[in-house]
């Protein structure tokens, strides 16, 4: 990478306050051209919040901002993009029944006012895909694209207003291995043209890989910054979390008892296009056992969960929980536990606060309600102990949802969906975009319901976590097992093998 001494960026204290939070306390960093700087911390630390503060969706409390040496104010997002700062969420801003291309050029003049030409900007698109290889089709809707090539969507929505300082909150937690490694590529190209990225990621091996410095954020406070050469996983674990973090497969009790909770027998289903992506599904799933599904996203992963729990009608077979046939939405807490791969648009009422969030499945039924009427003194004392169990980190339950970090809502959901002990566990990418100590803590929890006898299937685009976490492993390709192999020793090329859809024998 094409280094530059020049600092193209600078953060002084930066200080930023919500009610009851103190998010920013006092934070500097640079960003040098040329640089990829790699921003840690656990969920709630204050890294989105900064770069928040950074693209001008936040105003600080205090401190300063200096791009290429000069002081700015950055009063909102417009003003960042004019500054040449640009910023890809975690949480796509895309508007879904736009397309590629409109979303591209949504809030910039038309180069032939009072008319919308697309062609100049189609042109320039495409030129843009080809040159960093992010490909996308222009005239394709948001809704319709895989959600790695929204990411890129994003990217190039950055690049199409010229960013010199490119944000990447958490860019990769939706990607597959290779969609990773493109990513790299087109940040190495980047930084070589001299532009800056601010890479955010819970990955520490992707830090390790691509960026030249790592600053570290805890509690809202800047822990150290370390250049990349010579820093380790456990070191910058640590310097995250305050403490070790287990990194390794856990041990667990062998289960003797072979009870089948979830038996599924040749499920077939449609993605929302009418495109069958289940076929000839058959699993069972005993008390007391983890079965983990790998596979790259998108190959029936999300209605193979969706099915499970009534979301998602099949078109043939059959699907029993305890003997009972699945045949609509399942909204017992105590029968089906379901954490959804998307948080914010399945998991969660954003605008609701966490209080009414964490009894959204059983708001109508006491202690919660009597005669019609929530019982507010009740609902606020089961949110105390849930926030304080599954340590979810807010100001009290009266927060609306979205006010929460990403990590921080996933515990909230979590906690809604595990805490009746359901006899059944969905976990759909539980810990997607969580940090290191939020991905501990949900294994420990799946593992606590495996240990106390439930069922629980764990899918995970993530392959590292599935075998330090699964009993058994199933690979989907195309909505189809490919094999199936026993957690414990788990071999990676061979399960890399069948996700690439070369089937193997069942080995477990």
């Amino acid at each position: 990478m094409v280094i530059n001494d020049e600092v193209a960026l600078r953060m002084e204290g930066i200080t930023k306050r919500f009610p009851g939070v103190l998010a920013n306390d006092r934070i500097s960093l640079d960003c040098r051209k040329g640089e990829v700087l790699g921003l840690l911390g656990e969920n709630g630390a204050g890294k989105t919040t900064l770069m928040n503060v950074l693209y001008g969706l936040h105003q600080p409390d205090s401190g300063q901002i200096f791009i290429n040496g000069q002081e700015v104010k950055i009063e909102s997002p417009a003003k960042a993009i004019q500054l040449g700062i640009g910023m890809v969420h975690q949480h796509f801003k895309l508007v879904e029944a736009l397309t590629a291309l409109e979303n591209v050029i949504l809030g910039l003049p038309s180069t032939r006012p009072p008319f919308l030409d697309l062609a100049p900007a189609r042109t320039r698109l495409l030129k843009l895909c080809e040159e960093y290889g992010l490909i996308v089709d222009p005239s394709t809707q948001v809704w319709r694209m895989p959600v790695g090539q929204q990411q890129w969507l994003e990217i190039l929505k950055a690049l199409y207003r010229d960013a010199k300082i490119l944000v990447l909150d958490e860019p990769s937690s939706v990607l597959t291995p290779a969609e990773g490694e493109q990513l790299f590529k087109a940040i190495r190209k980047l930084t070589q043209e001299g532009r800056s990225v601010i890479f955010i990621s819970h990955k520490l091996n992707e830090v390790l890989e691509i960026t030249d410095r790592i600053t570290v954020i805890r509690d809202g406070h800047v822990v150290g910054t370390v250049p990349t050469k010579g820093a380790t996983q456990r070191e910058l674990a640590r310097m995250m979390v305050g403490r070790p973090i287990m990194m390794d497969r856990k041990p667990r009790p062998a289960m003797t008892e072979k009870e089948p909770v979830l038996v599924m027998e040749n499920v077939n289903a449609n993605d929302d296009r009418g495109i069958p992506a289940l076929k000839n599904f058959n699993l069972t799933i005993h008390a007391g056992e983890i079965v983990g599904v790998a596979g790259v996203d998108g190959n029936g992963q999300r209605e193979l969960a969706e099915c499970i729990v009534g979301l998602r009608k099949r078109t043939s077979g059959s699907i029993h929980i305890q003997g009972k046939l699945v045949d609509r939405v399942i909204d017992d807490p105590s029968f089906v536990g379901y954490i959804p791969e998307d948080r914010q648009k399945t998991g969660l009422f954003l605008d609701l606060r966490v209080s009414e969030n964490l009894i959204i499945k059983d708001f109508d039924h006491p202690p919660f309600s009597k005669r019609g009427v929530l019982q507010y003194n009740e609902i606020r004392k089961h949110a105390r102990k849930l926030i304080r169990d599954y340590n979810i980190r807010t100001p009290s339950g009266e927060v609306q949802a979205r006010h929460l970090s990403g990590g921080n809502q996933q515990k909230v959901v979590v906690a809604r969906e595990l805490n009746a002990k359901p006899v059944l566990d969905i976990a759909s990418q539980a810990t997607r975009g969580l940090d290191l100590g939020a991905v501990e803590s949900v294994h420990d929890t799946l593992l606590s319901e495996r240990n106390r006898g439930a069922a629980v299937l764990f899918i995970s685009t993530e392959l590292q976590e599935v075998m330090s976490l699964s009993d058994r492993i199933i690979v989907l390709f195309r909505g189809e097992v490919m094999g199936e192999v026993e957690g414990e020793g788990a071999d990676v090329s061979t399960i890399g093998q069948m996700m690439l859809g070369r089937a193997s024998e069942v080995v477990a």
